[in-house]
């Protein structure tokens, strides 16, 4: 049975986790493979660049931070998918060694008014570093089971 049902994620509802500590092996490899910019696979010339060092693809740190939402109480949920996100911003580069952390909040919960077994939260996801720094925020809809069909929202 999972924990978290549409019922349980009410406006206001916090939820925070430790995330990983990124190391530069897992930016380049990422970056190779989706983002072969050279300040995510070459660390020396990262140096010169920008951001002053090798630095994670906003991408590889958007990722990042799904598996954090996963481990964190997706997986654990009656999710039914998501319709996609509305907002998502990179707002301080992710470097290796960083230790990242995930902090959700829920904005908004909407019984479906087509299917009542089932509504949707609009969450935010903030990312952080070790030194409580925003690096990344987005916002999005998740579609959730309710735990029981029918009923309205709390």
């Amino acid at each position: 049975m999972p924990r978290w049902y549409f019922e349980d994620l009410t406006p206001g509802f916090v939820l925070e986790a430790k995330g990983p500590t990124v190391k530069a092996e897992d930016i380049i490899d990422f970056a190779k493979k989706f983002d072969p910019q050279y300040f995510h696979i070459d660390e020396e010339a990262a140096k010169q660049s920008f951001f002053k060092g090798l630095c994670a693809s906003g991408w590889h740190t958007s990722a990042m931070a799904m598996r954090m939402i996963c481990d964190a109480y997706l997986l654990d949920s009656a999710s039914l998918g998501s319709p996609g996100i509305d907002e998502l911003r990179w707002v301080k580069p992710v470097y290796a060694n960083d230790t990242l952390r995930l902090k959700m909040t829920v904005i908004e919960q909407r019984p479906s008014k087509s299917r009542p077994e089932m509504g949707s939260i609009l969450s935010r996801w903030d990312i952080f570093n070790q030194k409580d720094e925003l690096v990344m925020h987005m916002t999005g809809w998740g579609m959730f089971k309710k735990r029981t069909p029918g009923t309205p929202a709390s």
